[in-house]
């Protein structure tokens, strides 16, 4: 369930005429911006820019760009995006940085559906004129390569057939690819990155009834590296995803300050989706709501809009 609170019968040029006068003149007004987006859904979203680009033969999203800054500036910039095109642009900037953020690539590729995931590919494509895949392949190495391409190029089964017999088999692969720390052996790429999610669901219940453990624990270890790290959020994301956002926001929250980043991430991309559940998943974990925990580790137009997006303007 969606806690983005998005107005109906909006005018996109009106919003679109809001957004100029905003963007004109001495200083922004950043809470103008603010009331008209944070309350409009990515197709009311496209028609705003669109309206814009007519009026003012001007690009809404450069204009933004130009006259907001910060981590402000960067919510609003992944807000007003197409969602496929948003993620591509994620995708870019993880890959691109000195150390290739994993888990949004991971993020993307288990939590979307196929077509979703279909659709992001397409997005880079027509971005960067490259394939996710290659710059995935060019930034990435060794085994942590062979998994994350394995993933952003799957196309997964969608239905909820599972076969219980392959589950019991698989399980028993994995299990003995931890047991001899063969843990990047192609077996276990190969399940986790062509296999359904129902059926891999059901590996993993059959994993933790078998060993009574969760696999995602065994996939980490005490030690786990970089690769472990990423089997896990790999697991994770598949097997839970609310529980992953909710555990993504709470460490983003912990290390406020350098990870901004994962906290703007988990709320515009889900404000849309399932933010609500991830919400309440969120308290139930930390005796504290998510509204609560961003509301005293933000500031400024950065947390009034996070606040927006979380259906709260109460603070």
């Amino acid at each position: 369930m969606a806690t983005l609170i998005a107005h109906a019968d909006i005018s996109p040029v009106e919003d679109a005429e809001v957004l100029r006068k905003a963007c004109k003149g001495w200083g922004t007004d950043e809470k103008a911006i603010i009331n008209i987006l944070g309350h409009r859904n990515a197709a009311q979203r496209k028609q705003i820019r669109e309206a814009y680009e007519q009026l003012y033969e001007e690009d809404l999203i450069k204009r933004l760009e130009s006259e907001l800054s910060g981590d402000f500036e960067k919510a609003v910039y992944r807000w007003i995006l197409d969602p496929a095109d948003r993620d591509g642009v994620m995708a870019n900037v993880a890959i691109k940085k000195s150390e290739t953020d994993y888990r949004v690539i991971i993020e993307i590729s288990c939590i979307h559906s196929s077509e979703e995931l279909l659709g992001v590919r397409r997005a880079y494509q027509n971005r960067y004129k490259r394939s996710l895949e290659e710059d995935v392949a060019a930034h990435t190495t060794g085994d942590l390569r062979k998994l994350l391409v394995a993933l952003v190029s799957a196309y997964r089964y969608q239905g909820d057939e599972v076969n219980a017999r392959l589950a019991d088999a698989e399980a028993d692969i994995l299990h003995k690819a931890i047991k001899d720390n063969s843990f990047n052996n192609d077996e276990v790429i190969r399940i986790l990155s062509t296999r359904s999610k129902a059926q891999l669901n059901a590996t993993f219940n059959r994993y933790r009834d078998d060993h009574k453990t969760s696999i995602s624990k065994d996939f980490l270890g005490e030690l786990g590296n970089d690769f472990q790290k990423a089997l896990h959020a790999t697991v994770r994301s598949i097997s839970d995803p609310h529980k992953y956002y909710a555990k993504l926001l709470r460490d983003g929250i912990k290390r406020f300050g350098t990870d901004e980043d994962s906290v703007t991430r988990a709320i515009v991309t889900r404000a849309e989706k399932d933010l609500y559940q991830i919400k309440e998943l969120y308290y139930k974990k930390n005796s504290v709501s998510l509204d609560d925990a961003v509301a005293k580790e933000t500031h400024g137009d950065y947390k009034s809009l996070l606040l927006t997006l979380l259906g709260n303007e109460g603070y």
